[in-house]
């Protein structure tokens, strides 16, 4: 089922994907002005396609090739006359059918490839002009968007939750914090992730991940200096085993936040 509300004039869909009894993390879609911004996954693609057929776009803009971003791009392709647009990193990418582990396909379902365009530093909806923000991190073709006159950043998910806990072992701490730091440059409030939804107090929430992560990157420089292991370092940061790390066979861990800090210090 998707639950579709109304915030600051951006349509947002919320599905909810559960596998094995288990809810992963929502995922939102989002219609602003014309715009779809994101896709949201192929497993959902039931609850998506009703949604699409009922509120109108010209356009689509994925803030990252993920399959969770991504899934329903080509139900979009073969049945929308609309341009996909992607961060040129992840061009191809999104023209292979689901480049991702097994346990990825079973939680969010298997995107087939299809054709993206290559966004630029702009992307015109019906009426206004968005700045396309490179927010790599998370992602090496990660883009969130700003308008100036509306004061709205759409973030992807470089937020998703103010206490990271867990990362892939493609994603950077450090990378992630500059992204952040750019995006806190930027004259905006409420914020849309596409995990957490609306957040009216956007730019607050954004600052105190920031902190959280300068604190953490503070801890686990002090431990390195003291001389302990990678492994050290991560259980006494991270004593909980979240199940994400046992289902992705590690390419979740807690272990590659200090890892992608560490790797600053050599």
């Amino acid at each position: 089922m998707i639950e579709v509300f109304e915030r600051e004039n951006v349509t947002c869909g919320k599905v909810q994907i559960s596998i094995a009894g288990q809810k992963a993390n929502p995922v939102f879609v989002f219609i602003v002005d014309g715009m779809l911004i994101d896709t949201g996954p192929e497993r959902a693609e039931a609850s998506l396609i009703p949604f699409y057929e009922n509120y109108s776009f010209e356009l689509v803009t994925l803030t990252h090739s993920h399959e969770d971003h991504s899934g329903t791009a080509p139900w979009i392709e073969k049945n929308r006359n609309v341009p996909i647009y992607v961060h040129p990193n992840g061009i191809e990418i999104c023209a292979e059918p689901y480049p991702y582990p097994l346990y990825r396909q079973l939680t969010w379902g298997k995107r087939e490839a299809f054709t993206a365009v290559p966004l630029g530093d702009t992307i015109q909806s019906r009426s206004r002009e968005w700045e396309v923000i490179y927010t790599p991190g998370h992602a090496d073709d990660h883009v969130s968007l700003f308008n100036k006159e509306t004061g709205q950043l759409f973030s992807g998910d470089l937020f998703v939750h103010p206490e990271t806990k867990v990362i892939m072992n493609t994603e950077s701490i450090p990378v992630i914090m500059d992204s952040i730091r750019k995006l806190l440059t930027y004259d905006f409030d409420s914020m849309f992730c596409c995990h957490a939804g609306f957040i009216q107090n956007g730019k607050k929430v954004l600052k105190e991940k920031l902190e959280n992560l300068e604190n953490l990157t503070g801890e686990v420089k002090e431990f390195y200096q003291q001389g302990l292991s990678l492994e050290e370092i991560n259980a006494k940061l991270f004593p909980k085993k979240y199940p994400i790390i046992t289902i992705s066979e590690g390419e979740w861990d807690s272990l590659h936040i200090v890892s992608s800090i560490i790797a600053e210090f050599q």
